[in-house]
């Protein structure tokens, strides 16, 4: 049996070697971190290479993800679907071994990784969602939801604001199967990281509510085993394990030095190393005796069979909360969903209430929360204000966490990486809100959601200078843009009750992808539709007002703004003019539907057109052309009453019919 040095000694090596033969990379972390994950992965860590996707494996998160080569080594040799060509491959194009670890790429990779700290939400949000599911799900002596998460970081993540704010949440919520690794080995890009993180770490996380367990030596594995299992014991606090660790662990003339980080090691280093570390294998080259030191498929299945079996029993006790359980770790939605979220959308076309969106999406709330235990909401401290709370809603804590809201504070960065964890986890659909304004200070988790195709549901109200007096800080303008040009994001900005409806409906059916909700603080009037109309919602955008003839001009809006092209229309209208208003709630959406209908909707020929949004004008001249025109914002907002600012900024009926003229004149 090969030794604990020899087993980690095979991850420094394959990291070098990827590295050098990829001439790019960061073969640093990896060399200092092998000894540590040679004890979690093999003393530890629950999962079976088998199957990836087995609902009941440990999360494990590598957060410093420059230091990919890290986990490919440990899914290669552990027995995961990654073959050594791929390594071999690393960085290259179409490789399951990018730079930074992808979700979707290689079998095992729970996370995207690489902005630093954000693995650290997206553990926090698995530990989270195993919590409630376990609170939701557990019964006595049927403990079916049960395993840990574990997270890798290095100073960088610790330096990002990003790890306070889920950190904090962490120790609240009380996440004891969430440990932490801290790989303190006092290096960063620049160099000794003295010069700039002189931190108490240990002390900053005990103010949290952690779990210490201090100057931990990341090279000597029984200290490492025993901080291991001193975490484990642990029930009501995560724990961060603080391992002293050298970069570049082995290289003996760059160990210990910035030049290791972000940088191969060069062929007479990696011959030093191969010598220092006693590793006397080609490159790749990879001992029967060390794939047999490693292998975890004989250990996972036999975990997962356990499981299986305990999920067996668990069915014959609790059938319904067993059937319950396994439709929502599969993804899907009640049998009876889609009929009865569009009953809820008739009933809100049947009544017509004139509304704000924000109210309208918290009353979609309480017709569907109800038939979606899955729905796991929250707010970033500002849940009277987006209206995210329904009538069945229950706090989680630290104490119960069988509920279906979380408060998440003033938090916006770190909720939206924290709802991230949490749908890739399975087995809920996050929903999280703020103000539009304050998704800056979330938009690089809402990209990573994006990038991972995530299920996540980012709600934002006050989605204009139509909030008012709070004035140009809180008032978006470009916001909306930078929603909309983001791949594989969904952005709706609904016009009224039934919009609101409609988009919760399609935020919640939609499995690849997340979706941006944008709602108003102020009364949006409804309008009046056919059914054809209804059911055209689900398609992005529609005809909402027609006239008799091919139409002369064409008014595009969104939200709170279609009210002002309908009573523009309606003057056009009077005065002889054949108008059409367009009601474009999803423009991405509308543009993934066929050339036919865009056609339908837009007429080419019809180039007379004029959009009315309350953002900025840039976004909409790839719908009404560089010779339309734009009634939105090129400004930052003021403060005043929003009716105030809505003439002020030209949102009138006077301002539209004069730039209708303008372009209907050019034509």
């Amino acid at each position: 049996m090969p030794s604990r040095t020899d087993l980690a000694n095979a991850i420094r090596a394959l990291s070098m070697d990827a590295v050098q033969r990829a001439n790019s990379g960061h073969p640093g972390a990896p060399m200092g971190m092998a000894d540590i994950a040679e004890v979690l992965w093999n003393d530890f860590l629950q999962h079976n290479p088998a199957n990836p996707q087995w609902p009941n494996r440990d999360r494990f998160v590598l957060s410093n993800g420059h230091g990919s080569m890290l986990i490919y080594s440990l899914l290669h040799l552990t027995g995961y679907e990654l073959p050594i060509q791929q390594l071999q491959n690393f960085r290259q194009l179409h490789s399951l071994t990018p730079g930074h670890p992808e979700y979707g790429y290689a079998p095992g990779v729970e996370t995207t990784t690489g902005p630093l700290g954000q693995g650290l939400g997206n553990a926090v949000g698995m530990a989270l969602a195993e919590k409630v599911l376990a609170g939701q799900f557990n019964r006595p002596g049927h403990d079916i939801i049960d395993h840990h998460t574990y997270v890798f970081a290095g100073d960088g993540c610790l330096m990002e604001g990003i790890s306070h704010e889920v950190c904090s949440l962490a120790g609240t919520l009380g996440l004891g199967k969430l440990i932490a690794f801290y790989d303190d080995n006092g290096i960063s890009i620049d160099g000794e990281v003295e010069g700039w993180f002189t931190d108490d770490t240990p002390a900053r996380f005990r103010a949290y509510g952690w779990q210490v367990i201090p100057r931990v030596d990341g090279h000597d594995p029984e200290e490492i085993r025993q901080a291991i299992e001193t975490a484990r014991a642990e029930h009501d606090r995560p724990t961060l394990i603080c391992c002293k660790t050298v970069i570049g662990k082995g290289a003996p003339n760059k160990e210990g030095s910035e030049s290791c980080h972000g940088a191969p090691l060069g062929v007479d280093e990696i011959a030093a190393a191969r010598e220092a570390l006693g590793w006397p294998h080609e490159p790749f080259e990879i001992p029967e005796k060390i794939y047999n030191g490693w292998d975890a498929l004989q250990a996972g299945a036999s975990r997962e069979r356990d499981w299986d079996s305990a999920m067996a029993a668990y069915a014959g006790a609790y059938p319904e909360l067993a059937a319950q359980l396994r439709r929502r770790l599969a993804g899907d939605l009640p049998d009876d969903f889609a009929e009865r979220a569009q009953a809820w959308v008739d009933t809100c076309q049947a009544e017509g209430q004139t509304i704000a969106s924000r109210k309208a999406s918290q009353n979609s709330l309480n017709a569907l929360g109800p038939i979606l235990p899955e729905l796991l909401g929250g707010s970033a401290d500002l849940a009277g204000s987006n209206l995210t709370l329904w009538s069945g809603t229950t706090g989680v804590t630290a104490d119960d966490s069988g509920g279906n809201y979380v408060y998440y504070g003033v938090r916006e960065f770190g909720m939206s990486a924290i709802m991230n964890g949490i749908s890739l986890h399975g087995g809920l659909v996050p929903y999280g809100a703020t103000f539009l304004i304050f998704m800056e200070y979330a938009r690089n988790a809402v990209r990573m959601a994006a990038l991972m195709k995530l299920r996540s549901i980012f709600v934002y109200t006050h989605d204009s200078i139509g909030l008012g007096e709070d004035g140009p800080t809180h008032q978006p303008i470009e916001q909306l843009t930078t929603l909309r040009v983001t791949p594989n994001l969904h952005t709706w900005r609904p016009c009224d009750a039934v919009e609101s409806a409609v988009s919760w409906k399609a935020a919640i059916e939609r499995r690849q992808g997340p979706t941006a909700l944008v709602f108003s603080r102020q009364n949006l009037a409804h309008q009046p539709r056919s059914a054809e109309q209804v059911a055209a919602i689900t398609r992005g955008a529609y005809v909402l007002v027609d006239c008799a003839q091919h139409p002369q001009l064409i008014l595009l809006a969104t939200g709170s703004e279609v009210q002002l092209a309908v009573e523009a229309a309606a003057r056009l209208t009077e005065a002889g003019k054949q108008v059409r208003v367009v009601s474009m709630p999803c423009a991405e959406l509308f543009m993934e539907q066929d050339a036919g209908y865009r056609e339908k909707v837009l007429p080419s020929d019809v180039l007379a057109r004029v959009a009315i949004e309350a953002g900025h004008v840039d976004y909409w001249y790839k719908f009404v052309g560089l010779d339309g025109r734009v009634v939105g914002m090129t400004s930052f907002g003021e403060s005043a009453p929003a009716p105030e600012l809505m003439t002020y900024f030209g949102f009138t009926v006077e301002h539209v019919l004069a730039m209708a003229e303008e372009v209907m004149f050019e034509e």
